[in-house]
């Protein structure tokens, strides 16, 4: 019997160029540069701290096609958040608090990896089931289904590399944000709540900050005011 092969035709050369070269492409998206805090349109300064906070939302999913996945289109909106450390002390994340407040007050915290599988593969079992131990030893999570890689990889890429601040340094990552259930404007009149920030040698704990996202909506092009802002 003849063995079949596929026919190496121009047309089937060319297509085949035109996928490794959408993969690579794809594989070379990167996230805008990040800047200083206080070079965003959204953020909070502490002069007696030399720390500032920035929040920079992503509304739109052409704006933020870097990522590997449609977050937006499935109800998250992503937050860039951007860390700036002015001072001669590093500072910790490790206990940090980030947390969406809508207009509402509805305190939203920010979608672990397991919740973006479960909103876009709905995949029952991404939470895992939860096996008791005997006490004081807290129950241990097995997973029946590992988290999509492609949603590794973006936490990877665009995620926080770490939670120090070194001294005159900046570190920011996206965050995503579960607003299905708000209204059809979630960023207005919503900010972003940072708590629990400290120093690395754990003597000192930072002032909460609180970064009202009208102030991005306001600075958008063509935006009067957040009435008038883009809807998510």
């Amino acid at each position: 019997m003849k063995s079949h092969r596929f026919p190496t035709t121009p047309i089937l050369l060319v297509v085949i160029f035109c996928l490794f070269a959408a993969n690579a492409r794809a594989a070379d998206k990167k996230a805008p540069p990040v800047k200083p805090a206080d070079q965003y349109a959204a953020f909070e300064v502490h002069p007696n701290e030399k720390v500032t906070v920035a929040a920079e939302p992503c509304d739109d999913p052409k704006d933020c096609d870097f990522f590997r996945l449609p977050y937006l289109q499935h109800g998250f909106v992503a937050i860039r958040v951007i860390f700036t450390n002015d001072s001669d002390a590093a500072i910790s994340l490790d206990d940090a608090r980030i947390q969406f407040i809508s207009i509402n007050n509805d305190k939203i915290p920010a979608a672990t990896d397991d919740d973006l599988q479960r909103r876009l593969f709905s995949t029952k079992g991404a939470a895992g089931r939860k096996i008791p131990l005997p006490l004081p030893l807290p129950p241990v999570t097995v997973h029946d289904k590992p988290v999509d890689k492609q949603i590794i990889k973006d936490d990877k890429d665009f995620g926080f590399n770490g939670t120090t601040v070194n001294p005159h340094s900046t570190l920011a990552g996206y965050l995503f944000y579960d607003v299905r259930q708000l209204s059809d404007r979630p960023l207005k009149g919503a900010e972003l709540y940072v708590k629990m920030v400290h120093t690395v040698d754990g003597k000192k704990q930072l002032f909460d900050f609180n970064i009202p996202f009208d102030k991005w909506l306001a600075a958008q092009p063509g935006a009067k005011s957040s009435d008038n802002a883009p809807k998510l």
